[in-house]
């Protein structure tokens, strides 16, 4: 990691340092660069033709042009304005018409490691912060009784609002009532456990014997109603989602190789801005051996859910700003949000004490 490019930290950081965050998808990483603000930090992602990966700071040390207008090339990343080239580390290798090149000729490089198709970015505290361990697996991308699609979308809405909306799913009810929702009064009187181990905190959330939402009665032959769950385990980066159902009495709810119909989704929030955040997700599901292939009907169903959970985040966020400060209530559900929201200010806290022991 280049560290010749100094980015100077806030004394109190908005999010928890030290962390590995998601940055991208692998199939993101094409022939050309991306530019992407990440933690309030403009960073250029891009694969060299070998196929590694690397992050730079978006910037030209020449004349300050994004590097992400520039072409990738065998060695690194050309600048589009003077063709300085960088490598992956961000050290100027070549400047063109010059033989020397300055020793200052570098930009700051950042750790990103591509693990199970997703792109992990670390962000340190400090300057001299390396991962003290490698980025999470996701074993579900790899996994052969599951066929996975995702996209990526931008939220004008910080980030924390997307986390409280994964960890409580009893909104389905009233939100997504066209593909996952089904019975508004089952989703709120839903048996609901919250624990925490550490960094983690897991919501539980049974539905025995419910009716099958559309999305689940279109992807699976059910025989009539279902026993449902809803298994959420929140991360400080991302977030896992294991929903689905089996027909009603056919298995047990607490049985970790349950059959039926799943969909398990991976949810990597990361930061833009204190008002901004990316949201990168992917769905998995098992098509059922005896219907026609539903993947595209559950990833697409799955990206119509997202967009009206888009839509209510970011009203409410406007709403927040419209308003102000102003006392707000807690309800039964959420308990598993208000436990993540004290994990994310305990880690900032934690950012904050290295960063003045610096």
């Amino acid at each position: 990691m280049t560290e010749c490019t100094t980015i100077a930290p806030a004394s109190t950081p908005a999010f928890p340092l030290d962390q590995w965050y998601v940055a991208g998808f692998a199939w993101e990483l094409q022939d050309a660069p991306l530019a992407r603000t990440l933690l309030g930090r403009p960073v250029v992602l891009f694969r060299t033709p070998d196929g590694s990966v690397a992050a730079l700071e978006d910037r030209c040390c020449h004349r300050e042009l994004p590097l992400s207008c520039g072409t990738v090339e065998a060695r690194g990343l050309r600048c589009g304005y003077h063709g300085l080239l960088f490598d992956r580390a961000g050290q100027c290798l070549e400047i063109p018409g010059q033989q020397r090149i300055p020793p200052k000729a570098c930009v700051k490089s950042f750790d990103l490691r591509e693990r199970d198709q997703i792109l992990w970015i670390w962000m340190g505290a400090t300057p001299d912060s390396v991962p003290a361990q490698e980025p999470p697996a996701y074993p579900v991308h790899g996994d052969a009784r599951y066929r996975f699609g995702g996209d990526v979308y931008h939220y004008d809405a910080p980030y924390q609002l997307i986390h409280d909306n994964l960890l409580d799913l009893s909104h389905l009810g009233y939100v997504h009532l066209k593909t996952i929702g089904g019975n508004a009064g089952v989703h709120m009187n839903a048996e609901l456990k919250v624990r925490q181990d550490g960094d983690s905190v897991t919501v539980l959330r049974w539905m025995p014997d419910s009716d099958p939402p559309p999305t689940y009665a279109a992807a699976w032959p059910f025989a009539g109603r279902i026993d449902r769950w809803q298994e959420v385990e929140f991360h400080p980066s991302h977030v896992r989602i294991w929903t689905g159902a089996m027909d009603a009495g056919s298995g047990q709810l607490d049985d970790p190789q349950r059959e039926g119909f799943h969909m398990r989704g991976f949810h990597g929030v990361t930061p833009e801005t204190e008002h901004s955040a990316h949201y990168f997700w992917t769905i998995a599901t098992n098509p059922h051996p005896d219907m026609q292939d539903t993947t595209r009907l559950v990833i697409d169903q799955t990206a119509a859910t997202f967009e009206e959970d888009k839509v209510v985040i970011e009203a409410q966020f406007r709403n927040q700003q419209r308003f102000g400060a102003r006392p707000v209530i807690d309800i039964h559900v959420d308990a598993g949000p208000n436990r993540a929201r004290r994990v994310i200010s305990r880690l900032r806290e934690a950012s904050a004490r290295a960063l003045a022991a610096a």
